[in-house]
């Protein structure tokens, strides 16, 4: 399977942004690709809540979700939709940073709420409260499809290694890292993340990112890192978008994931033990 990571310097507005993303899907299916992902938060990058809440939908009601699908039914794809944010129904008016995996017949073949929420600070001038806007999710989430079992996870999730053992349990051979990630952070951490992630569960390892300085109507811009990575379930680098906006290209082999796990087959050799206090069982 050919596979697409689209980088992308998304703005606050959401239908600038499906223009513009939808244009680099078609671009990455002509080129040949049956597998195309989206970075983290695909329909707005924005720090300021009162702008969100005038411009997002709930799931049923989002032109973004609704204008992809269409897009990918008439491309005939497999579409991962990084993220977008959607309104719930949840009393303290949080959103969901939610993310989707499109069948080339343009259904939803599954949904993941990013569950881990950051809530940071990363400097004296860079501090972020996710949680404030946003709710967590309580669910992994695989997806079956004809070249591998996708493994769903979003940003900051990367930082928890044992959902991602748990994904690769349920019998994940590709995992997904759609990201906004910080550039402070990214410089130090994105890379290695990625990588042992992959090593850990002899996986590939799939992030597409937001990339540079977003346009913001409202409120303050924001920087994200880049660098849209592909890794082999080896842990090798076979993909790097750099910093500018554009998609890359990677050929998925399964043959590649069962030789890392026959090599190193750690996911057989996990072991139930107590923690510290003698007591809970890991």
């Amino acid at each position: 399977m050919k596979a697409a990571l689209i980088q992308f310097c998304g703005s606050d507005d959401p239908a600038d942004n499906l223009a513009r993303i939808s244009a680099m899907i078609e671009s990455a299916a002509d080129q040949g690709a049956g597998f195309v992902l989206t970075p983290e938060v695909t329909n707005i990058v924005s720090q300021n809540r009162a702008h969100q809440n005038d411009v997002l939908r709930h799931q049923d009601d989002d032109p973004i979700l609704a204008g992809l699908r269409d897009l990918t039914a008439r491309l005939g794809i497999w579409l991962s939709i990084g993220s977008i944010a959607v309104k719930t129904d949840d009393p303290d008016g949080r959103f969901a940073n939610r993310s989707f995996v499109i069948n080339p017949s343009g259904d939803i073949a599954a949904w993941y709420d990013k569950i881990h929420m950051f809530d940071v600070t990363v400097s004296e001038t860079e501090t972020y409260r996710e949680s404030a806007g946003f709710r967590p999710g309580d669910r992994a989430v695989v997806c079956d499809t004809p070249f591998g079992t996708l493994g769903l996870s979003v940003c900051y999730d990367v930082r928890f290694s044992h959902l991602y053992r748990a994904l690769a349990h349920a019998g994940a051979s590709i995992i997904l890292v759609p990201a906004a990630f910080s550039p402070v952070t990214g410089a130090d951490h994105w890379e290695p993340l990625l990588r042992a992630r992959a090593i850990e569960n002899g996986a590939y390892v799939l992030a597409s990112a937001q990339t540079g300085t977003h346009p913001a109507r409202s409120g303050k811009s924001r920087q994200t890192y880049g660098h849209s990575m592909a890794i082999s379930p080896w842990g090798a680098v076979i993909a790097d978008a750099g910093t500018s906006e554009g998609i890359v290209f990677v050929d998925l082999c399964p043959e590649e994931v069962a030789k890392a796990r026959q090599r190193i087959p750690s996911l057989s050799h996990d072991k139930q033990f107590k923690g510290p206090d003698g007591q809970s069982d890991q």
